[in-house]
């Protein structure tokens, strides 16, 4: 009987103090996310809230969805999605920047 190879490299378990870290981490982030909304800064108001998630957004990729630790295909894949996500954005933000209505 052969043994059946799924390509997959073994690994351990993250450790449990990595999964309390990181939660602390997303649990002072959204206390700032919280903070950050209740105070006035202007025009950074929205910046500083996405500023805020997309640094929740990558803990939450590189821990708990371990793409720290993944193949460098999922990596790639990763990678190509955001570098599509960011395209797509720029496309939005270009139309709606360069439409008469609003007002700027």
């Amino acid at each position: 009987m052969s043994t059946h190879n799924t390509g997959h490299a073994p690994h351990e378990p993250a450790k449990l103090v990595v999964y309390i870290t990181t939660f602390s981490a997303l649990m002072v982030l959204t206390v700032l996310t919280i903070w950050a909304g209740m105070q006035d800064f202007g025009g950074l108001n929205t910046p500083i809230a996405l500023g805020i998630a997309v640094f929740k957004a990558v803990l939450v990729i590189l821990f708990f969805m371990h793409a720290l630790h993944s193949s460098p295909l999922t990596k790639l894949t990763i990678f190509a999605s955001l570098y599509f996500l960011a395209i797509l954005m720029i496309f939005v933000i270009t139309d709606y920047m360069t439409r008469s209505w609003t007002g700027m």
